[in-house]
């Protein structure tokens, strides 16, 4: 049962003990133009390690957009966007392993997983193995999206967040959460602490793409937006502190409840 938003941190602390962590390729660009900052890599690295040891089961799904993506200028000039797009679920896989090497690097036991067989690096994905993999403590990396073209990587995050009972769906973003406007260019943006997806559809706010907002409408899952480039957030929302945004699915709850108010 996905944890109500005003639930009680259970008794290790966490109010959400197993999460789909989402991230994007951008995010690991850090201040290069291309490719892997290997200073985000780590931070990333050891904020996942603090969630695993406080005791919750971490699955992620890595964009690929700090080396392709399909939906991008350069993939507007290949002549089948079926192609472009499988060339940015190799983008993927690169950045997976990128991620998988740095969190066994502070200690963690992996797994990286791809949706595209790729025997030679990483296992097939077969569902209740995975599962099985987080209850084992180990950390899940879900690689090539969903495996098929015209899929965003948010798309593939919700599906494998419904595939592995997943209790929420964590969007680590470069900003707090969702606002009423983009918060890098208007200084009186105003976070929300809650919001309907109702209202995120509505409003456009492009928490998610449409097809994963559906899907996790859907699925019943709460979407959670933070900025993971504040060391310390990610194990913050883990145990219920006030970061971030939530996006829930229960018409009874006010649909707007911005932070500061």
């Amino acid at each position: 049962m996905t944890p109500d938003a005003d639930d009680p941190p259970r008794r290790d602390g966490l109010r959400y003990r197993r999460v789909l962590l989402k991230l994007s390729g951008e995010a690991l660009l850090g201040d290069h133009e291309f490719g892997i900052d290997h200073h985000v890599l780590g931070q990333y690295a050891r904020d996942v390690k603090e969630a695993v040891d406080a005791g919750a089961q971490v699955a992620l799904v890595i964009g690929g957009g700090n080396i392709f993506r399909g939906v991008s200028p350069e993939g507007a000039k290949m002549s089948s966007r079926a192609h472009a797009d499988y060339m940015g679920m190799l983008a993927t896989m690169i950045n997976g392993m990128a991620l998988q090497d740095a969190l066994e690097g502070v200690g963690l036991h992996t797994r990286l997983i791809s949706a595209i067989d790729m025997n030679e690096i990483a296992e097939p994905f077969i569902r209740r193995r995975a599962i099985r993999h987080l209850e084992k403590g180990r950390v899940v990396v879900f690689g090539a999206g969903t495996g098929h073209p015209y899929f965003s990587t948010d798309t593939a995050a919700a599906l494998r967040a419904a595939e592995m009972d997943a209790e929420v769906i964590l969007k680590g973003t470069r900003v707090d959460g969702v606002f009423t406007s983009d918060p890098e260019t208007d200084a009186d943006a105003q976070r929300y602490h809650t919001i309907f997806g109702a209202e995120v559809i509505q409003r456009d706010l492009q928490v998610m793409d449409l097809t994963a907002v559906t899907l996790a409408k859907e699925s019943g899952l709460p979407i959670l937006v933070f900025n993971m480039n504040r060391p310390g957030t990610f194990a913050r929302v883990l145990r219920g502190e006030p970061v971030g945004t939530t996006v829930h699915w229960d018409p009874a709850v006010d649909p707007l409840v911005l932070a500061d108010a």
